[in-house]
């Protein structure tokens, strides 16, 4: 069994979205082995730092918050799709591939090989969130911070969301293949926010 480890790493120089400052996680050292005999750290940072799941309120007023998702729809077989190549994910390139009712399926693109926040990232529209609404599908995720690019009206994230399907960002899948996977990505156990971190993690061979 090989297991691909799938989250960014949460680090102060990491890359955050458009990189707006108020992002950056900042790791503050409260004592150490100078003036104690241990060593401890406080991690302040927003919840869609990083890879992250999203919930319903995140988008949607009076929306579910991330308690509502049971752990059984985060440990789950899934299925990456290779979309390299692509500046964007519509219904016409999900029409490519095989997707079934309560599929988890995770987006693989030229997102996964870049080091630094790229405003032109490969994103879902809205006519993609709604195809996977009428496949009725589980859960998506993608290799990009936001899995919509100025959209004003926000329409993946709502379409998605109101459905109750599991929207997981922040994704890194340059060292995995297209193909099915189990998916293990439980988020940090928040009372009631829109979104939790996750350590997100493929086996393959499972």
């Amino acid at each position: 069994m090989k297991i691909y480890d799938i989250s960014m790493t949460i680090e102060e120089g990491m890359q955050v979205y458009k990189n707006r400052e108020e992002k950056r996680p900042r790791i503050i050292v409260e004592r150490d082995f100078k003036s104690g005999s241990t060593y401890e750290s406080r991690l302040e940072f927003n919840l869609h730092t990083g890879s992250h799941i999203d919930a319903p309120l995140h988008m949607l007023e009076n929306g579910e918050t991330i308690a509502s998702y049971a752990l059984e729809r985060l440990i789950t077989p899934c299925k990456v799709f290779d979309f390299r190549g692509f500046k964007k994910i519509s219904d016409e390139e999900l029409k490519t591939k095989e997707i079934k009712e309560n599929d988890f399926i995770l987006f693989k693109t030229d997102n996964s090989f870049k080091e630094e926040f790229d405003f032109e990232f490969t994103y879902l529209t809205e006519s993609g969130a709604f195809y996977l609404k009428e496949k009725k599908i589980s859960g998506v995720g993608i290799d990009a911070l936001g899995i919509e690019r100025d959209q004003a009206n926000h329409g993946t994230h709502k379409t998605l969301l109101g459905e109750g399907i599991i929207i997981l960002e922040g994704l890194n899948l340059n060292e995995v293949l297209e193909g099915n996977y189990l998916l293990i990505a439980l988020p940090l156990k928040i009372a009631n926010v829109e979104a939790a971190p996750v350590r997100a993690v493929l086996l393959d061979d499972f």
